[in-house]
């Protein structure tokens, strides 16, 4: 059995984030007349940190950054805050 440095096998499976920028909440009418190039607001500013969520768990917050070199354009986020796994945020 293939195990990490600290015993636990379960320390190699990987896990989904999700990074949450914001919400909207239009009404259906608008919804349902949303096209191409249509634009929808959130409750955000492009300032604001973003929210990392594991499932419905939010485990950290962070900014919204591009890499650089040879990953120009790629999204990343650098946490700022994090959460107390056995606690809350």
């Amino acid at each position: 059995m293939d195990r990490s440095s600290d015993g636990n096998p379960f320390s190699l499976v990987p896990i989904e984030i999700t990074i949450s920028v914001g919400r909207a909440r239009p009404l259906v009418r608008e919804l349902l007349s949303l096209d191409k190039d249509a634009v929808l607001t959130l409750d955000r500013r492009v300032e604001d940190p973003v929210e990392l969520y594991i499932g419905d768990r939010l485990i950290a917050r962070g900014e919204l950054q591009e890499l650089e070199g040879e990953q120009t354009g790629q999204l990343a986020v650098r946490l700022t805050e994090v959460a107390n796994l056995r606690g809350s945020l």
